[in-house]
């Protein structure tokens, strides 16, 4: 598995590199925003108690990684990769969350093609579970091609499923 984190992946606005434990402080810097988590099932966790257990499932069970914006080099938040299925020739992306101040310029849409051009050498599917009310994510989900499912018996009832193919994103 350890080819779920690659040392980088970059373009011209972004560079993700491997979330590690000295990132913590400066992510939270840009988690402890309200406002970021208000459509999220996890409604607190820009408090840094609630950070602090996401962090760490991000550290030991997620492949994740820290966001940069290339220009500032500033920590701009952070996503992963997670629910790596080979029978399936699948991976799930998410838990991303992006300062707000950088909400509606690109960024997302950035990270996401980098994760799934990269995810595409290894997997054919790739799945979004999004927060029922996360309308956000939702529709910057459906903006980079992905089709919403109907829930499986393994996604909680509180989330919605999304897919992309390898098939349909390289055309």
């Amino acid at each position: 598995m350890k080819q779920w984190q690659p040392e980088i992946l970059e373009d011209d606005v972004l560079k993700m590199i491997p979330l590690s434990a000295s990132d913590f402080d400066a992510l939270f810097a840009v988690a402890a925003d309200p406002e970021i988590w208000e459509q999220h099932p996890a409604k607190d966790r820009y408090q840094k108690d609630v950070f602090q257990h996401y962090f760490n499932k991000a550290l030991s069970e997620r492949h994740s990684f820290l966001m940069i914006e290339k220009s500032t080099q500033e920590i701009i938040g952070s996503t992963c990769y997670y629910y790596y299925q080979p029978e399936d020739s699948s991976i799930a992306i998410g838990y991303t969350f992006f300062g707000k101040q950088y909400w509606g310029k690109g960024y997302n849409q950035s990270s996401k093609k980098l994760l799934l051009d990269y995810a595409f050498t290894f997997v054919d599917k790739v799945y979004f579970h999004i927060g029922a009310t996360n309308f956000r994510s939702q529709i910057a989900t459906k903006r980079i091609g992905a089709i919403q499912l109907e829930n499986s018996k393994e996604t909680q009832k509180d989330s919605i499923d999304f897919l992309i193919q390898k098939k349909d994103w390289q055309k």
